[in-house]
């Protein structure tokens, strides 16, 4: 099932796609503009907002907003000198006129007139212009401003005042799609769902229209503005096609625009972006207003200039929302994403202030006080609807207990949520992040939709569901703590082996061959050894493994020696007094959880997110792990067969944190809240054959690395078909002959399975 609308069903009558090269060509403008005024010396945020005005004239006067069109390129032709010399003077009297009205200026523009836009109002220091500049300026005037889209002003002049190279700007309009992703299920289906209904009742459309002029909205970290605008601009188009509607039962005369830019409010705390963003909402609002005298020829003249949208400079965390607007019927926008290990002492500061003190909230995103600050605001006003695009950390591995339980006691509820995709910045040269949208109230609602995706790059698909819960998942909002314990009856899952040596007990596998042909006495004391790195690509590493050796036999290898040597003084160097400690036995690694006998399993700690399954291996106790793994030592083949399977690859990617994009396995968080099936007899030897299965398979490759084996491209048929048997098996001894439709349908069940666990039901 899908919502009622998708983004391509939307009208899209402002098609700003076909005019891309203007786009460019506006790009290459700003660019030489901004060249020739740092030639001249203007920089910094004096240039910055001079080039916002310039911007603003260029599309204004091909709009008929500066009296007339084409005032603007008259004016530079006629009226200044051809040497450029008196440019900047003029340009200053020029932006004086668009700040004053006629009722405050003493001698009114006959050129020009006022314009209600906060970007006049600072006066700005007057510096020789020359006649490249004019140059520049007269072949720009002559492209169509008025088809370049406002959605593109925050990339565009992002990548105007950090590029040094020229860079075409043809992605602008990869990011548009995504914004639909959030205003489509948060306010736009409704509305035109609202709208459809309505269509054949001209009293009902006069209501809808009269709701659409009241509603408001709240951008509290907006940037450049981009939420804002699409928003408004999807508004406003609704209206239109009201009106349209109306137009056939109507009279003209009685026909007018409700809806106006005033209805929105935006907080950003760098000044630049307030200014594009003021920028942006006033062009939008020019466009929409020449569309709808096009189509329908009525003018919207009375809100041109005295309506606007407010946008606010300072800081999100420290104002009070509601003192810049009360009863805001949307909150929705793109907060900052900073992760916990890269927020500066001002950001500390903010969710210290936001948290009140509390000393979970240092382990989370920056994104996460905008989600506190949004549930404050809707304790005040229930009706508000919020949703954000956040990163995805938030609903993975410790941050979840960190966050969620606070907000879930206040009430809060999610409504919608896009679990993670791949979200392409609008600025040229911007990496690809990945991201999540959660919309949320503390009023539930009927209908909620859950927007799965198979990959980070794919479509998603819609699903109706009853609940949500904090990890994106339709099933209730149950919160996985960390555990220090197993919460079923399995062996403990135990860090590997810690070094801490300077890398002088590890070994090449030429370092190796060197240490033998000098002392091949050392051989019964050299023991393979996996890194993650090691056991997934299939390199070959090595490590003296002294466990046990007598002094006589230590001292009689003294190339061995040497290196536990380097190891006593490595550790005694350390400031850590942990480590010095370890220096009275420098012939060890720091922590040994190896076993002696028998085979444990190995799990990789971090492993890639392109791979349907981690590679999980069962390794004989002569090969030594490192603590780049999780071991389980005394493992059976039956274990190995459930940690394998797709039943706990969907529980792994439902609660593991991220480095980045790749799984991060965690013992407390992962496996020790994993419910293990209650299998019988039967099932255990159906999963134990599958398992075994599966490490046959896998010999059948020798040339094969794990990486190659797991990776979604080379995956051999044969491993996929093994692995296929064993998400049979381990299904089965979940549900029976039941079959499963898929990974969500896995971690509901799971998720069912641990509330019942903690609650103490089994």
């Amino acid at each position: 099932m899908k919502p009622p609308y998708g983004f391509q069903d939307y009208p899209k009558k402002l098609n700003y796609n076909q005019y891309a090269f203007i786009n460019t060509q506006a790009h290459e403008y700003l660019e030489l503009l901004r060249d020739a005024m740092l030639d001249v010396g203007y920089f910094g945020r004096i240039l910055e907002l001079y080039l916002v005005r310039l911007m603003f004239c260029l599309f204004a006067d091909h709009t008929g907003i500066l009296i007339q069109r084409g005032m603007f390129h008259n004016w530079l032709e006629i009226h200044t000198a051809t040497d450029g010399n008196d440019l900047a003077p003029k340009l200053c009297e020029l932006f004086q006129a668009l700040s004053i009205s006629e009722e405050q200026s003493l001698k009114p523009s006959k050129f020009f007139q006022y314009v209600n836009s906060q970007i006049f109002t600072k006066q700005l220091p007057i510096v020789d212009f020359n006649v490249k500049i004019r140059d520049i300026l007269l072949k720009a005037v002559d492209l169509d401003w008025s088809c370049v889209s406002p959605t593109i002003f925050g990339s565009l002049f992002q990548s105007v005042m950090q590029s040094k190279e020229r860079r075409q700007s043809g992605t602008h309009y990869t990011a548009e799609a995504n914004i639909f992703k959030l205003i489509g299920p948060l306010f736009l289906d409704d509305l035109w769902t609202e709208f459809k209904r309505a269509q054949t009742n001209p009293k009902q459309l006069l209501a809808l229209q009269a709701k659409l002029s009241n509603l408001k909205f709240l951008d509290p970290a907006c940037g450049c503005g981009n939420f804002l605008v699409i928003a408004y601009r999807e508004l406003r188009l609704l209206e239109l096609d009201i009106l349209r509607t109306l137009y056939k039962s109507i009279d003209l005369d009685n026909l007018t625009i409700l809806c106006n830019a005033a209805q929105f409010h935006g907080i950003e705390q760098e000044e630049f972006p307030v200014q594009i963003a003021r920028l942006a909402l006033w062009i939008m609002d020019q466009q929409l207003n020449l569309l709808l005298a096009e189509q329908l020829g009525i003018h919207n003249h009375e809100a041109q200039f005295k309506k606007t949208a407010t946008i606010i400079h300072g800081n999100a965390l420290r104002l009070n929302w509601r003192t810049i607007c009360q009863n805001v019927d949307f909150i929705l926008g793109n907060p900052p994403f900073v992760g916990k290990t890269n927020r500066s002492k001002e950001q500390n500061t903010d969710m210290d202030l936001i948290f009140k003190g509390s000393k979970k909230c240092r382990s989370l995103d920056y994104v996460a006080c905008w989600y506190r600050k949004a549930t404050e605001y809707m304790l005040i006003t229930p009706s508000t609807r919020c949703a954000f695009v956040s990163t995805n950390s938030i609903t993975q591995g410790e941050q979840v207990g960190a966050l969620w339980p606070d907000l879930l006691a206040q009430g809060v509820i999610i409504q919608f949520a896009h679990q993670t995709f791949q979200w392409t910045s609008e600025a040229a040269g911007k990496a690809a992040v990945h991201c999540i949208i959660i919309g949320f109230g503390v009023q539930d609602i009927t209908v909620k939709y859950l927007f799965e995706y198979t990959t980070p790059q794919f479509s998603p698909s819609s699903k109706l569901v009853d609940y949500i819960n904090p990890y994106l998942i339709a099933a209730p909002s149950v919160i996985i703590e960390a555990r220090a314990t197993p919460i079923c009856k399995v062996r403990p899952m135990l860090y590997g082996n810690k070094p801490i040596d300077g890398g002088h007990l590890l070994l090449s596998t030429a370092d190796k061959a060197e240490l033998l042909a000098k002392e091949p006495q050392a051989a019964p004391w050299i023991r393979p050894l996996l890194g993650a790195e090691e056991f997934i690509n299939g390199k070959e590493r090595w490590c003296l493994w002294l466990v046990g050796i007598d002094p006589e036999e230590l001292h009689a290898m003294p190339e061995v020696t040497k290196r536990v040597t380097a190891v006593k003084k490595m550790r005694l160097s350390s400031r850590a007094e942990t480590t010095v400690k370890l220096a009275d036995t420098p012939f060890l690694f720091s922590e040994n959880r190896q076993p002696s006998t028998g085979h444990y399993i190995l799990v990789p700690r971090v492993s890639s997110e392109r791979r349907p399954y981690i590679p999980i291996g069962f390794i004989n106790s002569n090969t030594i792990s490192t603590d780049a793994n999780q071991m389980i030592p005394g493992a059976t083949v039956y274990e190995f067969g459930v940690l394998e399977s797709a039943m706990h690859m969907a529980w792994m990617r439902a609660v593991a944190g991220r480095l980045e994009m790749s799984y991060r396995y965690s013992t407390t968080i992962v496996y020790n809240n994993f419910p293990w099936p209650d299998s019988n007899d039967k099932h255990q030897e159906a999963i134990t054959t599958a398992a075994q299965l599966v490490l046959d398979v896998r010999t059948r490759h020798p040339g094969s690395t794990l990486a190659h084996l797991y990776d979604p491209i080379t995956m051999p048929q044969d491993l996929r078909q093994a692995h296929h048997k064993l998400d049979l098996a381990v299904d089965a001894a979940y549900c029976g002959a039941k079959e499963f439709a898929g990974d969500s349908d896995r971690v509901a069940l799971l998720f069912e399975l641990y509330q019942k666990l903690n609650q103490g039901l089994f």
